[in-house]
């Protein structure tokens, strides 16, 4: 009995061992025997894997501004040629005879990066003044890899701004906005081609309108934003959530050349009044009355009775200009241009500028704690000479 129980233990061990190297050699012969999808199944299971499902657009996404947009913005690389100074010995004909013509430097090739915005399918881009000034060459590269040669058509140094023109077929240009209908805490874009990466695009919103007294231009309105800008950016595209441009980025409030979340950008309106007149006249006219404005201080306001931020102090008039033949005087405070009023002297400037020369203008000063209106017939500003200082890199 107990033989035949030990044979009986020993097959039941031998058919186990069988089963189980079946089961993990070929399982699908005893998904066979058990009748395919019917019985206990031995096979071990796979874990289910989860996808996300497919949407065009994801939550919260601005691709469709930035796709919109990036085609028209352009990479800009210029070339400038410094000439050395050259070494005093060199007029020595005994020097010369020495050391020939080594001893004088050859000319040295500056290379700077910036970047553009196409605002005409006929090939005029926007971009800083401070970006191709001075430049003896000027390279236009677009997204899609075609590259041309840029001329300047004009600039204006005074609001840092210049047009260029290129020639090729089938520009992508970008729609203009309305920075008017922008507002603080509006997520803006900017694009642009920072440290010469290639083109990138960073997310920010509007931290400030109208921010001027930065001493970065004569006349000042810059858009600020916290979106990222750096050096390679000046001259590209900030753009609203719908892909429109609201402004070109000009400069970074920074202490050591990085991006510190204060950007700032031309507004659109200022970057239409210049490429209108440029293209009109081959440079912005502006209005001129020959005075040298003064801010109102404390002290100021109180000695000649005025109220801060309510007018300009007249420092110094031009002997001939048009506000010397209206009678203007220095000391005069110049409070309403046109019944508009006059905050301070930046708005001075701003409002002088808009008035068409050779027209006149009502201007209200304040001389001596009377009010006095004259009408003066504006003149026309002339613009600065363009500056032969080495260009920098990025944004001012």
């Amino acid at each position: 009995m107990r033989r035949l129980w030990l044979l009986f233990a020993q097959a039941a061990t031998i058919c186990l061992a069988i089963l189980l190297i079946v089961n993990t050699l070929k399982p699908e012969w005893l998904n066979k025997f058990n009748g395919g999808t019917n019985g206990v199944h031995l096979t071990t299971s796979t874990m289910p894997i989860l996808e996300a499902p497919v949407s065009s657009v994801a939550p919260g996404s601005y691709r469709d501004a930035a796709k919109r947009a990036m085609p028209s913005v352009v990479n800009i690389y210029t070339t400038k040629e410094i000439k050395r100074a050259k070494n005093p010995l060199y007029n020595d004909p005994l020097f010369r005879r020495f050391f020939g013509k080594s001893a004088n430097p050859p000319p040295e090739k500056q290379s700077s990066l910036g970047s553009g915005v196409i605002v005409s399918p006929t090939g005029y881009i926007i971009t800083n003044n401070h970006v191709v000034n001075s430049a003896d060459e000027i390279d236009v590269v677009l997204t899609d890899g075609r590259k041309a040669i840029a001329k300047v058509v004009g600039n204006d140094p005074e609001t840092d701004l210049a047009l260029i023109k290129i020639d090729l077929p089938d520009l992508p240009a970008i729609t203009l906005g309305h920075v008017e209908k922008a507002s603080v805490g509006d997520v803006v874009l900017a694009i642009g081609n920072p440290f010469g990466v290639g083109q990138t695009i960073t997310m920010g919103i509007i931290s400030a309108l109208g921010r001027n007294h930065l001493d970065i231009n004569t006349f000042e309105n810059f858009i600020q934003t916290d979106a990222a800008i750096n050096p390679g950016n000046s001259g590209g595209a900030l753009i609203d959530t719908n892909g429109n441009l609201i402004g070109i980025n000009s400069a970074i409030f920074s202490q050591n050349g990085g991006s510190l979340g204060i950007g700032f950008a031309i507004p659109v309106s200022t970057v239409k009044s210049v490429m209108d007149g440029i293209m009109a006249n081959g440079h912005v006219i502006r209005g001129w009355i020959g005075v040298e404005p003064q801010e109102i201080t404390a002290e100021l306001a109180e000695n000649f009775g005025v109220k801060e931020n309510s007018g300009t102090l007249i420092a110094g008039v031009i002997r001939g200009g048009p506000a010397d033949r209206a009678g203007v005087k220095p000391g005069d405070v110049l409070i309403k241009v046109n019944d508009v009023q006059v905050t301070d002297r930046v708005a001075m400037m701003n409002l002088i500028a808009q008035l068409p020369p050779e027209k006149n203008a009502k201007l209200t000063f304040l001389r001596k704690g009377k009010i006095m209106v004259l009408d003066v017939l504006i003149g026309t500003r002339h613009q600065p000479a363009a500056s032969n200082d080495d260009d920098e890199d990025g944004p001012r």
